[in-house]
């Protein structure tokens, strides 16, 4: 995509903040809804860019998030008005005689409470609403089914000790109208027509990219957010030179967590093997533990025998970043 206009200073934007629309993070629910991973995140966030900050990432990764699952679910059905629920749990009415005549307007909630719960069981309470990437999701899902800019600003959060997480729901142009102090602040961070266009374009590319083999060539990519580096395992050399970044590159040097991504790949008990001790070797050496994500079911005995083995395995990918997150803040809070 041309990095220029509006579409361009976005993605520059959301880049300055540490975060890769393009990553498994934006485009992966099941690990921006897990509690655990909410929680990490909150604490990762805030040490890293203080508690505004991490306000504004965490709305901006909502946001992305949640205008690509309404593209994903009403993108090719907007004529029929097909919708699928979206992966959070959102509870909301229409406000009657919304001002200006015909806007969009609405109160509602977030019922379950993941994102406070998850900050109050490992932060604690805070004195203001904390559910921020929720109140980014749901403005990116209302936005893209809607079909309009629409900023959810929350106004009670359990993590502040009240009953309900509770929002307010309304078109960018009212919220200006109003004036709305916070509200204006959000507007101000979340450029809505470029993420749109952005989220657009890679759920386009997405469709027309079919995969080759059952292989998808996004997996190829390496992801490094804060503290947690994510590498395919497509190719060992490969994942070796993306471990031996955090000795070398400054922008890896923060990692102390490595997923090794195993999705599609089968490990023999010679070449394979070695090399993931390796890996679990040299990122030791370099500081970071290992985990090891979606093993093959014909590759399990061989990882079992490993001399080397990670910190931890999981089937799944999403939980796998997730339990690395939990690690890496058990590792600040360690030192």
């Amino acid at each position: 995509m041309d990095d220029s206009g509006e579409t361009g200073r976005g993605s520059r934007a959301l880049a300055a903040l540490g975060f890769d629309p393009n990553s498994v993070l934006a485009r992966e629910p099941g690990v921006l809804l897990d509690p655990h991973f909410l929680g990490a995140m909150h604490a990762e966030l805030e040490a890293e860019f203080g508690s505004e900050g991490a306000a504004t990432t965490l709305m901006q990764i909502g946001l992305i998030q949640g205008l690509h699952d309404a593209w994903r679910a009403v993108g090719d059905d907007l004529e029929e008005g097909i919708a699928l629920p979206p992966p959070l749990a959102i509870r909301f009415t229409a406000v009657r005689n919304a001002q200006p005549a015909g806007a969009i307007e609405m109160v509602g909630s977030w019922p379950e409470r993941t994102e406070a719960s998850a900050r109050l069981s490992l932060i604690g309470p805070c004195s203001h609403a904390a559910c921020h990437l929720s109140a980014g999701y749901t403005s990116g899902w209302l936005s893209g089914t809607m079909d309009a800019n629409i900023l959810a600003v929350e106004r009670s959060c359990a993590a502040a000790g009240a009953d309900e997480c509770r929002f307010i729901a309304r078109e960018a142009d009212a919220w200006l109208a109003d004036g709305d102090p916070r509200a204006v602040s959000l507007l101000a961070a979340l450029p809505f027509d470029a993420v749109r266009e952005l989220v657009q374009s890679r759920s386009r590319d997405d469709l027309e990219r079919a995969p080759q083999n059952g292989v998808d060539s996004e997996a190829a990519v390496v992801h490094i957010w804060g503290p947690v580096m994510v590498i395919p395992f497509t190719n060992g050399d490969e994942a070796m030179s993306a471990v031996e970044l955090i000795g070398r590159d400054p922008a890896a040097q923060e990692v102390s967590v490595v997923v090794v991504d195993l999705s599609g790949a089968i490990i023999d008990d010679a070449f394979g093997a070695l090399t993931l001790e390796q890996i679990v070797d040299s990122a030791e050496a370099l500081g970071a533990e290992t985990i090891f994500a979606a093993v093959a079911p014909l590759s399990e005995p061989v990882v079992a025998e490993l001399d080397r083995p990670p910190l931890l395995i999981h089937k799944d990918l999403p939980q796998a970043i997730a339990a690395a997150f939990q690690v890496a803040v058990a590792q600040r809070m360690l030192v």
